[in-house]
């Protein structure tokens, strides 16, 4: 035989992937930039990489509470911008009109 010996525990992309998701993977780093010993940047980056279910089970649901990730939560949060400005505006008029009365 000339061809690598087969391996009966071998893994599929597939299986590491779910394997990664179930468990979960944490890489952090740091870039920092120095000149003469002066600190001029500092970049720290940290990446987690789950599945959704595992996130929420380490308390991590941000996507769920970010209206630019939800079509859903944008539609509210575009309507919460237009009732606070129109409860300013009629904040607004209240106090004129409090005001011209004698």
């Amino acid at each position: 035989m000339t061809g690598l010996p087969a391996r009966e525990d071998a893994s599929t992309l597939a299986d590491v992937l779910e394997r990664v998701l179930d468990k979960g993977l944490v890489i952090a780093g740091d870039i920092r930039v120095n000149l003469l010993d002066i600190e001029l940047l500092t970049i720290k980056i940290r990446l987690l990489v789950a599945s959704v279910d595992k996130a929420r089970e380490m308390g991590i649901d941000w996507w769920e509470h970010d209206p630019t990730l939800s079509v859903g939560k944008r539609d509210l949060a575009e309507e919460n911008r237009a009732l606070r400005s129109r409860v300013a505006e009629l904040e607004s008029s209240s106090t004129q009109q409090k005001q011209t009365q004698p």
